[in-house]
């Protein structure tokens, strides 16, 4: 832990990272009141804040913000590192919980923490005993990046010490702060309220399914026999993630178990976020607070903080910090979902004020050094620690590799042109220029790339207003789906109108690679039956799909479905049969000099070894998964130019055994198909040759290529339909502009740490 106390502050400024008022949610009150304090402390003018916000929302911050990082565009998190740099602040406060932060398991942050120069402290509302691999991944680049790691309860420490082995000195306790409220009869606030002549018990906070508010519900008509002055107060607006998950469903079965019940006179619900003077007001009326949880993980909770530290009789469920801070008397704990537990220990408690009272004040002494003032005195305490190790032991800021692609070489993601060539039937195949072409209508294989490509969007960023996007493609995709052969068309023109019965092999297995990525991506459940139900639906067609391109996309496909329904015995032998079948024709047709399963080589071929690479991990086939890699490095290798840069095969001729590869016109989805099969890859191997590998595809699009032009467009987010001698084709089409977008939305989930299919737990055979 740290040492003893300091005299003097010597710090000029702190910055403060997390949610913040006015945001609803615990961390954003939590930030908001750390910051008063220690600008109490310190001087407003020596305190600032970064606040974390959500996409959709809007918030008019209080000017004590200084800039607002949108916590799933990972370019502001680097603005904000150099915000802090350049104006030298001492000390970064980080408030962190994976949800606040973009990327997997809220890996954002890391973009920024790996940029400051300052010390870093780093409060941990949450330390998981069991994390995912994800989880466990960030965590401990998080606790590397971090001079201080404030925990709010002893087992937190622990969990740190044993789980992700982090130096004691490293760890600092600092209770959760609380209000500084005097010590008052419940009486004394009762009338504001309503409550005269009641006996008050209280839960608030946040409302969620997790709260276990039900229980009480179902403890209380025993109570109420016996003390018909009692009177439930549920305090608090349902949780935002919730509400727009969920709707009040979990409110509304509460508010109908309170009529089953025939509780309609001892209950309350204050569906309002309340201020704080208010919530104390109410916190002071209360006889009794029940907080039961129905989880044990949780490491602090600022409710139970705040009543204790108000002097109030608990009562609780086992949760870690409640078992910590209810010990020797404070407080008392019943078991998870013990419905006639509860209901004794709230009548023997209202009918034992001496040990009631005795409960109260036992958990105000205990809380004291809680308030505010104090938690902030020893932030500053740990800030100057920090500050001083530092000088003494200076840390150089090093950037990872791939860190420093991102920051030069890769743009935002930009979907500005996917919206442009997109109408209420789908998107559009072709463009002349940037101006969609209606003449050509539309084709199932684009609207199955652009389908991907808004999932995919949605997964890194969770911006919802992607979504309609992806709804429009996937109808697009069951509109194509003919019954009556078991096939998708492709081709549909302006008015609508098919103009086959059915489409290509290709094009039946690229819907069933869209519905795949959809089955695994899905942001609702609508999305998640409709793409299931059709997938199966089109999966009997895949019998007679010989090509290899064919089997390769239906594969990727069926192994993105395995991510959400890796049980499925069918679909697993779907995919058996045709990882066999494509590797078979590799097997039969490949030379070391020519590891290839035909005698051209043409288009989308790296979706050929990413197929295998992927199928010999889950199988598992190890011959498998070296050929798809051994394929890979040589596509690479005859597509390099003596520069070392990309150089794809050209549609006009392609490459045939024993001849001359073509050199024009390249085709970026070349390059998409490049860039998955690398990623997977790397996935694979943790070969960091293939990050390398990726970083030069990329920089095809962006002019590192044989005419040494930029085919993605900065302005509009398209890209350019090919390069050929002259330069640029200078129209905008659908399948180029996907191949640009879908390549981004690889690199990027890959930099930023997205779940490999491990850590999603897809099941092998």
């Amino acid at each position: 832990m740290d040492r003893e106390p300091v005299d003097g502050i010597g710090l000029n400024s702190i910055a403060l990272v997390g949610s913040y008022v006015p945001r609803r949610c615990g961390i954003a009150t939590f930030t908001k009141d750390l910051r008063d304090a220690l600008s109490a402390l310190l001087g407003s003018d020596r305190t600032l804040v970064l606040a974390l916000e959500e996409e959709a929302s809007n918030f008019h911050y209080p000017p004590d913000v200084r800039y607002q990082i949108r916590a799933h565009q990972q370019a502001d998190y680097r603005i904000a590192a150099d915000l802090l740099n350049i104006n030298q602040v001492d000390v970064a406060i980080v408030q962190h919980e994976f949800g606040i932060y973009g990327g997997a398991d809220g890996s954002m942050l890391l973009t920024l923490l790996r940029r400051l120069r300052m010390p870093v402290i780093t409060t941990l509302h949450t330390v998981l005993k069991e994390p995912s691999k994800g989880q466990a991944r960030v965590m401990r680049e998080l606790t590397e990046l971090s001079d201080r790691l404030v925990v709010m309860s002893h087992i937190g420490a622990q969990f740190l010490r044993d789980v992700y082995s982090v130096p004691e000195n490293k760890i600092v306790f600092i209770p959760h702060g609380i209000p500084d409220v005097p010590f008052v009869d419940p009486s004394f606030y009762k009338d504001q309220f309503g409550l005269e002549g009641r006996t008050s018990l209280l839960t608030f906070g946040l409302l969620s399914p997790s709260k276990g508010i039900e229980v009480v519900l179902n403890a209380l008509p025993k109570v109420v026999q016996q003390r018909p002055d009692v009177m439930y107060v549920i305090l608090g607006a349902t949780h935002p993630n919730v509400l727009r998950e969920q709707g009040d469903a979990y409110r509304n079965t509460l508010s109908r178990l309170v009529d089953q019940n025939g509780l309609r006179d001892h209950v309350m619900f204050q569906n309002r976020f309340v201020s704080l003077g208010e919530l104390c007001r109410y916190i002071g009326a209360a006889d009794l607070y029940v907080t039961p949880y129905l989880n044990e993980a949780q490491i602090t909770s600022g409710t139970l903080a705040y009543t204790m530290g108000a002097g109030k009789a608990v009562l609780s469920t086992p949760y870690w910090y409640a078992q910590e801070m209810l010990a020797e008397g404070r407080g008392r704990l019943f078991a998870f979902n013990n419905v006639e537990e509860l209901q004794y220990h709230i009548l023997d408690l209202l009918d034992n004020p001496v040990e009631r009272n005795a409960m109260r004040k036992s958990a105000y002494v205990h809380c004291r050094p809680m308030v505010w003032r104090e938690v902030a005195h020893r932030y500053l305490e740990s800030a100057q620690h920090a500050t001083e190790e530092r000088r003494q032991m200076p840390r150089r800021v090093v950037l990872p590799p791939a860190e420093v692609v991102v920051a030069d070489s890769v743009p935002d993601i930009n979907l500005n042109h996917l919206c442009t060539m997109t109408d209420d039937t789908g998107i559009f195949q072709h463009a002349i220029y940037t101006i969609p072409d209606r003449n050509f209508g539309y084709c199932t294989d684009d609207n199955a790339r652009a389908l991907v490509a808004a999932l995919r969007y949605y997964d890194l960023r969770k911006d919802e207003a992607v979504i309609p996007l992806a709804v429009k493609y996937l109808a697009f995709i069951h509109g194509a789906f003919n019954r009556e052969v078991g096939r998708f068309r492709n081709f549909m023109s302006y008015d609508r109108k098919w103009m086959e019965e059915s489409g290509s092999e290709d094009c039946h297995a690229r819907a069933i690679w869209a519905l795949g990525e959809a089955v695994s991506l899905a942001p609702n459940l609508g999305v998640l039956g409709y793409a299931t139900r059709l997938l199966n639906d089109a999966l009997s067609a895949l019998e007679t799909c010989m090509g290899p391109r064919a089997s390769a996309f239906a594969l990727v496909g069926i192994h993105a479905y395995l991510r959400r329904f890796g049980g499925d015995t069918h679909i697993r032998r779907v995919r058996e049969v045709l990882a066999h079948r494509l590797y078979g024709l590799f097997a039969e047709r490949a030379t070391p000099e020519w590891p290839w399963c035909e005698d051209s080589v043409t288009y989308c071929n790296a979706r050929l070894p990413h197929a295998l690479i992927l199928c010999g991990q889950w199988l598992p086939d190890q011959d498998m998964l070296q050929h798809g890699l051994r394929s890979l490095d040589w596509l690479l290798r005859i597509q390099t130019n003596d520069k070392g840069d990309i150089s794809l095969i050209g549609c006009n001729g392609w490459y045939t055994r024993g001849g001359e590869r073509a050199l024009f016109d390249q085709q970026p989805i070349e390059i998409m198909s490049l860039v998955d099969a690398c990623a997977e890859a790397y996935r694979a191997t943790k070969d960091p040759r293939w990050g390398d590998e990726i970083r030069r595809c990329l920089t095809w699009f962006l002019g590192k290529n044989d005419v040494g032009v930029a085919l993605y467009d900065f302005k509009t987010g398209g890209c350019r339909d090919g390069l050929n001698p002259q330069g640029a084709n200078q129209n905008e089409g659908a399948e180029s502009t996907l191949s640009w977008v879908l390549s981004l939305l690889s690199v990027y989930a890959l930099l930023e740490g997205h779940e490999t299919d491990e850590e999603r737990q897809v099941t092998p055979a």
